[in-house]
């Protein structure tokens, strides 16, 4: 468990659970409106331990926490603002999966293989960028399912799909 301890991975996995446990005690005192984590909890934490070790493996604590909060947070701006414009009633958004999202999107262009790749096709950053866009919209059509934010997990690919290509997280 060593390599596990102070693991920012776990630090949020543990988070997750400690937010659904107090969901589930407020719930029923009419309180479960307190806390943003949407059940099934058990989709998000394999996920998240799939995704977010081996990022965590080129970055620091603080900067996996900051990029998860902040692409997170950007992806459910993305949703509730873009949903605001098609639905009369303002819907909220649950859970982390926009940051998930972010996360695969950093694996998928941030690893050695794909940057390589992406360099030999010598695309402008205009064309990445366009590619990224046409590969979050097919992966997101993908994953789709119904009651799921379809514009916050684009939102959460195409924004770790330019971090993972520009190696934000990457610590020299």
């Amino acid at each position: 468990m060593g390599r596990l301890s102070g693991s920012p991975t776990v630090e949020t996995l543990v988070a997750f659970v400690v937010v659904f446990a107090l969901q589930s005690v407020a719930r029923p005192l009419g309180l479960g409106g307190l806390f943003v984590l949407a059940p099934p909890l058990y989709e998000t934490p394999v996920a998240l331990v799939l995704l977010g070790l081996p990022v965590e493996h080129e970055t620091t604590r603080a900067r996996f926490h900051a990029f998860f909060l902040v692409t997170g947070s950007l992806a459910a701006l993305a949703e509730i603002t873009v949903g605001a414009l098609f639905a009369p009633r303002a819907v909220g958004v649950l859970g982390a999966s926009g940051a998930l999202f972010a996360l695969l999107g950093y694996m998928l262009t941030g690893n050695p293989l794909s940057g390589s790749a992406l360099d030999r096709l010598n695309l402008s950053r205009r064309a990445q960028l366009l590619v990224f866009a046409a590969v979050a919209v097919v992966i997101t059509f993908a994953t789709s399912a119904p009651r799921v934010a379809l514009v916050a997990h684009f939102t959460g690919l195409l924004l770790g799909l330019v971090a993972g290509r520009t190696r934000l997280l990457r610590v020299r």
